[in-house]
């Protein structure tokens, strides 16, 4: 365990940032939010409101932010396409805005900042799996595009910040990333099958169901964040994501099964620029890091499963 941070979330009342507060309140630090509420909700952090080490600060990182801090995880972005689609151009200020507001912080108090960054900066991908050395292939005129690029400009700011001012970075690629805690209504395929299948409704897989996803559970994700922030004299950017890669039409009988659902499976056009492959090349992530998913997708989904259950009998 590292001696104790004065650490800043951004986004930290989302559904992964909540998970990382957990985390980082479990090790000893004392941990800030910052959080528009967008698609965060005070409920995910609730149980840490009375925490002395807790605060919560509802502010947009749109906007310059000033506090002295040892580590800043910026984790500031609406992460489905439902919502990064609703305001695109707020989606992209969030991205470039925010990250530059942000470094501008780090740069101010010497933190080091760490930039949670996206599988989607590949794109439809014509190299697979996915390695940190694939550039991308990405239209930047398409409605996905304010996500994507958003993303790709932020990492660019990160690497600039560290070469041109020394500041100390951090960067990994997050996979489809599921778990309690995700929002109901954002529109990511895990969340929308389970909640289908509880209620009984049709799975809507769109296309045929041969795209593959890799699905790693939050808890994966958040012990490499912690290994990646800990780690020294290490930028990345990385890939931090589970490489069990499973078609959508597999995932769809797996939680119909799982939630013993009368649910059929039903096939809608796809959705244009939907990366019809993605996988995670972790071989940076386990040389660098010593890091690699445990999770399996059953053990997972279980977890997932049961805290969507409890969500629609409250």
């Amino acid at each position: 365990m590292s001696a104790s941070k004065r650490v800043l979330v951004t986004g930290g009342a989302g559904f992964v940032g909540s998970h990382l507060c957990d985390r980082l309140l479990a090790e000893g630090h004392t941990v800030t939010v910052l959080d528009n509420l967008f698609t965060g909700s005070v409920s995910n952090v609730e149980h840490l409101k009375a925490h002395p080490r807790f605060s919560l600060l509802i502010r947009d990182v749109q906007e310059p932010f000033f506090m002295p801090v040892d580590w800043i995880f910026n984790l500031a972005c609406p992460a489905s396409p439902k919502h990064y689609q609703h305001d695109p151009v707020a989606t992209v200020r969030t991205n470039v805005m925010g990250m530059i507001h942000m470094l501008e912080l780090a740069k101010a108090t010497g933190a080091r900042i760490f930039q949670a960054s996206t599988s989607e900066v590949y794109g439809d991908p014509l190299e697979h799996p996915q390695k940190e050395t694939y550039w991308g292939n990405v239209d930047p005129t398409s409605r996905r595009a304010c996500y994507d690029e958003g993303k790709r400009c932020a990492e660019t700011l990160c690497f600039d910040y560290h070469r041109e001012y020394g500041v100390d970075v951090r960067v990994i690629r997050i996979f489809n990333t599921y778990g309690p805690r995700m929002a109901p209504d954002d529109g990511r395929v895990v969340s929308n099958f389970i909640l289908q299948a509880l209620k009984g409704e049709d799975l809507t897989v769109y296309g045929d169901g041969s795209y593959t996803r890799s699905f790693q559970y939050v808890d994966d994700l958040v012990e490499g964040m912690m290994r990646m922030m800990q780690k020294e004299g290490f930028t990345g950017p990385v890939n931090i994501g589970n490489p069990g890669e499973f078609t959508i039409g597999e995932l769809a009988k797996i939680v119909i099964e799982m939630t013993g659902s009368s649910s059929k499976i039903v096939h809608l056009p796809p959705v244009a620029h939907d990366p019809k492959q993605r996988q995670a090349d972790i071989t940076l992530a386990k040389q660098e890091l010593a890091w690699e998913p445990t999770v399996p997708l059953r053990q997972g989904l279980e977890k997932t499963i049961a805290y969507f259950k409890h969500t629609l009998a409250v």
